[in-house]
């Protein structure tokens, strides 16, 4: 145990946010880098050590959270790195993106303020960079055996990673022009700098993973031809199918999907443009869907100088207090929870309200939304008895109400690949497709998750492929596809 009483002794004390007027003129991430140092020992103190920590159960990948709160508390910054890493390829993603669910979980919580694993987490990882602690660790041997990964997402990258220390050869395939998935194009970087995900894919290159952009399974290269050249293929192409509103008026210019505009928004960052193809500056914004991806649109717009931001949500507003409903150590459905850096930056949220019309302008391009209020029941929404219809200017919409499953073109065709009534990749316990030596991990399979969730599962499905190459059989496995944690 780190401090027996640092629980009673030290009050919880969160990492600091730069100032909103500050932050929301660049794209630099909110929360300063290494400036919880200050704090994290004695917050790493906060630890119980409990006989039952579970906040391993909240964590998807099992991380060893009282272990290396004890080795922060003692400055043990190596001992602690050691122990983040046995269990998390890429703590530097989750310390930034993760939602935490190790901290609803967390046992002080019952009682008081959870401890704060997530800035403990990040401070390591920040610190073992900064320090020269992460290194490659390229096999000893090399197997002999091919694996070929598509996509780069979280979950691709954590499976790449693992067979390439394995000593099985990996090739991963993506068909944007950079390496990422959804970290590179889909989380802006005033969440997640793109240096974070640069620094680690030059540690996997000097591991010996090689890395193959611009190239669409399906088209560039066939199935078929994957087959053949590789020994194994595992499937880590998200699920990027996104879910859409049918009202009339959706097919008005204006209206684009979120990742459309978070793309052209990370592309710009990262030099491709001067200014986005989809810039807001001085236009009446809505977003449509309260969750990440929506709270990511609003960052977004309040950086590009939009005139106003508005957050559609068919849900109610959440409580002050966790409900009933979600009692510990489960996932609290709570106003804080659900409240982002971003909301903190301005716009307003409306609730319990449905989208039944977009309207034109003089000039053909939407310029109102009209909602209503009531009621989402499963597979519809019911309006109030007394709803009158309300109208909001919108200049643009976003609509980021989530994703339905993986892309269903020419790669699952080719493949054959059988999948599941929600329409992801089917696959059994060892993450096995219906064909042989296909494998499907993160959200192709699972659904629209987590990012701890993706890498989680991206180290299962390494140890899975491993077996079927032969290999030792040392891999950790973390997680099964049936698995339902308390986050689920």
């Amino acid at each position: 145990m780190a401090d027996p009483k640092g629980f009673l002794n030290t009050p919880r004390q969160d990492a600091t946010a730069r100032p909103v007027d500050e932050r929301i003129k660049d794209w630099r991430e909110v929360y300063p880098e290494r400036a919880l140092l200050p704090i994290i020992s004695k917050q790493a103190g906060r630890c119980m050590d409990c006989g039952i920590p579970f906040c391993h159960n909240g964590c998807p990948l099992g991380n060893l959270i009282p272990e290396w709160n004890d080795r922060v508390w003692r400055s043990d910054w190596r001992g602690a790195s050691e122990l983040l890493h046995a269990t998390n390829n890429f703590p530097e993603f989750t310390g930034r993106a993760c939602p935490a669910p190790c901290e609803s979980a967390c046992v002080l919580g019952i009682s008081q303020p959870a401890v704060t694993i997530k800035n403990v987490e990040l401070s390591i990882i920040d610190e073992a960079w900064e320090r020269g602690l992460v290194t490659p660790q390229p096999p000893d041997r090399l197997s002999g055996k091919t694996v070929a990964v598509v996509g780069s997402g979280p979950a691709g990258l954590a499976a790449a990673q693992q067979l390439t220390r394995a000593g099985h050869t990996v090739a991963v395939f993506e068909r944007d022009d950079r390496i990422g998935g959804l970290l590179r194009y889909g989380i802006p970087d005033f969440k997640l700098e793109k240096r974070h995900i640069n620094r680690r894919i030059e540690q996997m290159r000097a591991e010996g993973t090689r890395f193959r952009t611009g190239v669409r399974i399906g088209e560039d290269i066939t199935a078929a031809e994957l087959r053949h050249r590789y020994d194994a293929v595992v499937l880590a192409t998200g699920a990027t199918r996104p879910r859409d509103v049918d009202a009339p008026g959706r097919d008005l210019p204006g209206i684009h999907f979120a990742m459309e505009y978070l793309t052209y928004a990370n592309k710009t960052n990262e030099g491709d443009f001067t200014v986005s193809p989809i810039d807001v500056a001085g236009k009446h914004v809505v977003v449509i869907g309260g969750g990440d991806t929506g709270s990511d649109c609003i960052g977004t717009a309040h950086r590009q100088g939009a005139a106003s931001v508005t957050q559609i949500d068919v849900h109610p507003e959440a409580p002050l207090e966790r409900p009933e409903s979600t009692p510990w150590p489960t996932w609290p459905n709570t106003l804080k929870v659900k409240t982002s850096s971003s909301h903190e930056e301005g716009g307003e949220r409306i609730y319990r309200s449905n989208t039944v019309e977009f309207l034109p302008g003089e000039d053909g391009r939407v310029r109102a939304l009209r909602l209503v209020q009531g009621t989402r029941v499963r597979g519809g929404f019911v309006p109030d008895e007394d709803a009158q219809p309300q109208e909001i200017p919108a200049d643009f919409v976003f609509l980021a109400i989530g994703f339905s499953g993986p892309e269903t073109g020419g790669l699952v065709e080719q493949f054959g690949l059988e999948l599941t009534p929600r329409g992801t990749i089917a696959r059994g316990e060892d993450y096995s497709t219906n064909v042989d030596g296909v494998f499907a991990t993160g959200d192709a399979g699972r659904g629209q998750s987590l990012i701890v969730w993706a890498i989680a599962e991206g180290r299962a499905a390494a140890a899975a492929v491993d077996r079927y190459l032969g290999g030792a059989g040392n891999l950790p496995a973390p997680v099964k596809p049936s698995d339902q944690a308390l986050t689920a």
